[in-house]
Parts: C-alpha cells; structure tokens; sequence
C-alpha cells in the first residue's frame, strides 16, 4: 500500500488516529499501575516487586514496537491496526479474572523449587500482562507509518504520536493511582482500561462486528468483584478494600477475634478480643517493656509509628489512660478500619496523624518518653525506618531516659534482619536489649540509659499485667550480634525476606 492508499483509509475511519494512540498510551501504563494491585495480595508491593513490573511492561512495550513497525511495513491499514487493538484489549479484560487462580498456583509451584518473590512474582507479571501489552504497544509505530505522507514529515508525525501516547501514559497513571483503584477497585480498573482503547478502535471501524467487543467489556463492569482473597474455612471477610497504598482486609475467626492482613497477609497488624484489650501476642509486649528503663512509671508521651487498626493505643487506653499518643499510619483508611472493627475510641490523649513515620518525626520534635516502631507493610519494614540515620533522628526526639521500641520479624526463623536491625540501633544507642516474645517476632528496645530486666519485674502495672510483665522481664536478653549497620545509602531489607513471601503464601493456599 502506498502512502496515499494508506493515507486514504485513514480518512475512511470515523476518528483520528492520534485519538487511538491516546487511549493506548492511557490504557498501558495506567494497566502497570493496576498489575501491581493483583500482585500485592500474593507477594507485597515492596521494590523488588515494583522492578519486576516495570521490567515487563517495558519488554512487553519494546516487544511491541518492534512487532508494530514490523505490521505496519506489512499492512498500513487502519483496519488492520484496529483488530490488533480490539484483542490485546480483549485481553487486557481477561487479567482480573484468571489472577487470582494462576498467582494461587505459581506461588505453589515456586515454592516447591523454594524461589523468591522476585522470581515468582516476574514469572506471574510475564504470564498476566504480557501479551495484551505487546499487542497495544504496536500502535504508536503502525499508526506512523499510516499517517505519513512522505519521509520528509516523519520526524513531525512521529514526534507528535509519541507525544500523545506519553500524555495519555501520563493521564492513565494518575487515574489509576489517584481514583480508580480506590474508587472501583482492581477488577473494575483493568475493565475500564480495556474498554477506552476497544471502544475508540471499535468507533473508529463504524463495524457492528468490532463494537462488540466494547459493549461485552462494557457488561463485563457489573460483575461483582466478590472477594479478592477467600476467608479460610470457619472465618469470614467482614471488610476489605484496596487502599491507595495497599489491599487491607479484616478477617473474623470462629471464636470472634478479628484480623486485620495487608497485601499478602503474611503478617497480622491489628487483632481484636472480645471483652479484652490483651491479645495474647507481641502487641502487648508494648505495656510492660517501656519500664526497663527503670523509671518506676509509664511514658507520658508515646509517638506509635505504624499504628494500623490501633491495638497497642486501644490497651494504652485503658491501663494508662493518661498517656498521651500520637498514633502515626500513613494509610487514613486503616484509621477508619480500626474505629468501625477494632474498638479504637476517638479520646483527647489519642491523636492520629496520617504520614509518613520519617517525615512526621522530622516535623514533630517531641520530647517523647516512648517512641513504637510497627510500620510493617508486608513483611517488609521499609528500608528508611532501618537505617541509622533514622534512628539518629529517633534519638534526638527522645526525652532524657527515653527509649525506642521497634517490633521485627523473622519469618522462617531467620535472624538476619534482627541482626541488621540490632547492630543499627546499637550503632545509635548505648544500651540495646531484645525480648524474643514470639517465635516469629521480637522486639528490640534501646535508649541511652540502662535496660534491665528487674525495671520490667518490678514495673507498677494492672494485677492482670503482672504476669505479663513477669514472663518479659524473664525473657529480656542481649541483642542479637552480627549483622551489619543499615544506612539510608545501604539498608537491603527486602532481599534479607524475599524468599519468606512465597512460602508464605503457599502455605494460605493449601
């Protein structure tokens, strides 16, 4: 076809081509946003995972322009391009609903051959997404070669297709991040990117055959998203809901208690009892462990970093009432989670702030008697809050004899992070000392002044704490040693748990 031909069917399609370009640039990079959504209920939504979907939709892209100049020296139709449009939108619709089964199952598989989540999680991006985004990257180079007239234009109508497609890149971003997968969820959001680009494809063609496809991916809208993770069998969902920062979802056992799982649930942030602000896990360690200072009393100001649905403000309540929190979560929903499902009272001596727990710190000078560190988002502790220029900051918003408090897992017994993290904060602090109080969970305290034991033993705490306090103050023991100092440079957390995001999630899956 010559470029008058080609130039001839263009006018024969009933919209400009700049305006297919447009919806596939939105389309594309809006569906990376939205990937990273399915992904996050499998595997978190930590940096490795971030790279790895980057990567494939840039090699699906890449692939895609190839494939596309390829076509377009081929066949300079519209119409052609039109159809190619049609079905990796077809596709694109199809993500949402075999995600959830085929990310079941390779988490199985890769955790047979014990592989990372940073190989499971590129092998389930690649699979996912892959092929729908190959073929709507064809567009921008196969719509150049139709719009040119002679070489001597190419650079203009090159530039300015490509232009369009990174403003509707641009427009897909921020209508993924900013509304849609807070407002109409991941399911929902994957639709309406497959169906703006089919749509103009299928107005473009005037064809009652290709508007098919946009009215069934139109329909395809009102199916119920249902649950996006079952509860296991006796439990029941009573809330979940996909944040602007993570999927969050609260859980209700058959003995009443409620569980509060972000992303890939892996671990649980929040946990409530019936009748009893005690849980019978680490968040009580937070009662009895601020008395090895040796004080005789408990703080008088705690800033909780990584408050969640708010167990330890909901205890402080009631057996230190005038203690002053500032409960901090960078997540705003979760605060609502927590006053609807966790008991957490609005009262003068709670205050929340909804940031960052770096950036609140820089922002409020304390002096703090206490300051908790439970900002888990996954099993990952975001590297900034690990490294020994966060610490330095803890340290100067401290008052005299004040301590810091940070809850570190270990998923599979390993030890590595505790170690990294116990070597940072002695890097910081004179006195470091750790209370193993679960198997998977220890909590590490430091402070500038002496920590012992016999402050926790002999700490003036409620009769039903004495226990509590006994068995802690039984269990304190030095830091671990041997790992190495995190810095803001330096701090690779997330490859010290990699492994443990996969095997976790096998395991909710048998």
């Amino acid at each position: 076809m010559t470029a008058l031909e080609s130039r001839g069917a263009e006018r024969g399609l009933r919209l400009p081509l700049e305006a297919l370009v447009f919806a596939v640039g939105l389309s594309t990079l809006g569906a990376e946003i939205a990937a990273t959504r399915l992904l996050a209920p499998f595997f978190g939504t930590s940096t490795v995972i971030w790279a790895n979907t980057i990567a494939v939709v840039l090699l699906a892209l890449s692939a895609g322009y190839k494939l596309g100049g390829t076509l377009a020296d081929r066949r300079p139709e519209p119409r052609a391009l039109c159809v190619c449009v049609l079905v990796g939108s077809g596709l694109l619709a199809v993500v949402p609903f075999i995600a959830h089964p085929f990310l079941s199952l390779s988490v199985d598989a890769f955790d047979e051959v014990s592989v990372g989540a940073f190989a499971a999680s590129l092998f389930g991006t690649l699979v996912l997404v892959a092929v729908p985004l190959l073929l709507l990257g064809t567009v921008s180079p196969w719509a150049t070669r139709i719009k040119l007239d002679t070489v001597e234009e190419a650079g203009s109508v090159s530039g300015r297709l490509y232009a369009l497609s990174t403003v509707g890149s641009l427009i897909g971003v921020f209508f993924v991040a900013l509304w849609a997968i807070e407002a109409i969820g991941s399911q929902r959001t994957f639709l309406v990117l497959a169906l703006f680009p089919a749509l103009i494809a299928a107005l473009s063609l005037f064809d009652v055959r290709a508007l098919v496809v946009p009215v069934v991916l139109g329909g395809a809208l009102f199916i119920p998203a249902g649950a996006t993770k079952p509860a296991e069998e006796g439990d029941r969902v009573l809330y979940e809901r996909e944040t602007p920062y993570q999927y969050a979802r609260v859980i209700e056992q058959e003995d009443g208690d409620r569980l509060l799982e972000l992303n890939e649930g892996q671990a649980i942030h929040s946990l409530w009892r019936q009748d009893t602000v005690l849980t019978g896990g680490y968040w009580d360690g937070f009662l009895t462990m601020p008395f090895a200072n040796g004080s005789g009393r408990p703080p008088a100001r705690v800033a909780a970093l990584g408050t969640a649905a708010g167990t330890v403000p909901r205890a402080y309540a009631q057996y230190y009432p005038e203690t002053v929190i500032d409960a901090v979560d960078i997540d705003p929903e979760l605060f609502k989670i927590g006053h609807r499902y966790f008991g957490l009272e609005e009262r003068p001596q709670l205050r929340e702030h909804t940031q960052d727990a770096r950036p609140f710190l820089r922002q409020h000078d304390g002096p703090y008697d206490a300051i908790f560190v439970d900002a888990y988002r996954q099993p990952y502790i975001p590297f900034y809050l690990t490294t020994k220029e966060f610490f330095e900051l803890v340290r100067d918003r401290l008052a005299p004899g004040g301590s810091v408090i940070v809850n570190i897992g270990h998923p599979n017994d390993s030890p590595a992070l505790e170690e990294a993290m116990s070597a940072t904060m002695a890097a910081v602090f004179k006195h470091v000392v750790r209370d193993p109080i679960r198997s998977q969970n220890s909590l590490v305290m430091a402070s500038d002044t002496p920590l012992s034991a016999s402050g926790i033993a002999n700490a003036p705490v409620a009769s039903d704490l004495k226990e509590l306090a006994q068995d802690s103050a039984a269990r304190l023991e030095p830091p671990l040693r041997g790992g190495s100092v995190f810095t803001d440079d330096r701090a690779p957390v997330e490859w010290l748990i990699d492994a443990s995001i996969v095997s976790y999630a096998a395991e909710e899956n048998k």
